[in-house]
């Protein structure tokens, strides 16, 4: 594969020149859609992944025995809307997020295209690197999330997102305590999980070879982003066990039990096992598997429609 190659795949843009606003503005539009598309399809499967997340064992009294007894659980409890819990934070954050994203990802791309590092390693650097400023700008809105899905009360008598982040500034502050709680974990799940979903995805898109069939070529694309998706869930995933116990509620009120990233991996492997840090892997892959396929279609198919268009 030719360096040249890869450099068009990475930019996703025709050959007419853009100025750098236009070039923000066709991400910004293109990943607010896919993310916006990618969380109304799979943000149930998040709630069930934090559910699993935040319990402790089968000593919680609230432990759900399996999957299907968690969507049964659910839905008999807190009807269809459960399962839509917190989904404002994500939506709100879609937008800045995905064009953080995306936008971090070719300058970070461009600026390690002047270094000596190959065009593979590059990809999986920039990656990283966009992944790392990611998680700094959607950390609030995990926090927010997080607590909200945490919540078993019915969906009618949670509080609001903007009420639940009031109540967690007015307790807690904007701090590490607040609503950067967590921030360390969120930079681990986002850096890992970015640096292996581009890495993957744009290195094994160009080595295997296009289709003219536009169905099958679809086709490719989706599997390479659904394996991309899914490797990228196992690997970071115990950074977002951690997270979750940061950011939910913890097990006895007013103690703080879950503190810092490695601290509540390794309290977690002590007390409840190796696959402990793997709770939730179903749920996320379910989710992250074909959320990251589509994610990347949709991206990549407004990106070249605008490129065309505007």
């Amino acid at each position: 594969m030719g360096e040249q190659e890869t450099r068009e795949t990475l930019t996703m843009t025709t050959k007419k020149p853009q100025s750098l606003l236009r070039e923000a503005s066709h991400q910004i539009i293109a990943g607010g859609s896919a993310g916006l598309v990618e969380i109304c399809l799979m943000h149930p499967l998040d709630v069930v992944k934090t559910r699993f997340q935040i319990q402790r064992g089968n000593s919680d009294p609230n432990s759900y025995k399996n999957l299907s007894d968690c969507f049964r659980t659910i839905f008999r409890n807190e009807g269809i809307s459960g399962f839509y819990k917190g989904i404002l934070p994500p939506i709100v954050a879609e937008t800045p997020k995905r064009a953080v994203k995306f936008f971090t990802f070719e300058q970070y791309k461009k600026a390690l295209s002047l270094t000596p590092l190959s065009a593979g390693v590059a990809l999986s650097v920039a990656g990283l690197g966009a992944g790392l400023t990611e998680a700094v700008v959607v950390n609030p809105f995990e926090v927010v999330k997080v607590s909200l899905q945490a919540n078993r009360d019915a969906f009618k008598e949670q509080p609001s997102s903007f009420a639940q982040a009031r109540r967690i500034i007015n307790a807690d502050g904007f701090g590490r305590r607040g609503l950067n709680k967590g921030l360390t974990s969120t930079l681990g799940r986002h850096g890992v999980f970015n640096m292996i979903y581009f890495g993957f995805y744009f290195n094994v898109k160009d080595a295997i070879p296009t289709s003219p069939d536009p169905t099958l070529e679809f086709m490719r694309k989706f599997a390479i982003g659904l394996v991309s998706g899914t490797i990228s869930s196992c690997v970071n995933i115990p950074f977002d066990v951690a997270k979750s116990r940061i950011q939910g509620p913890q097990p006895v009120p007013g103690e703080i039990k879950y503190r810092t990233c490695f601290q509540t991996m390794a309290l977690v492997y002590r007390e409840e096992g190796y696959l402990a840090l793997y709770k939730g892997l179903v749920p996320k892959i379910m989710r992250l598997g074909p959320g990251g396929a589509v994610m990347l279609l949709v991206y990549e198919y407004v990106s070249g429609w605008l490129q065309k268009n505007w």
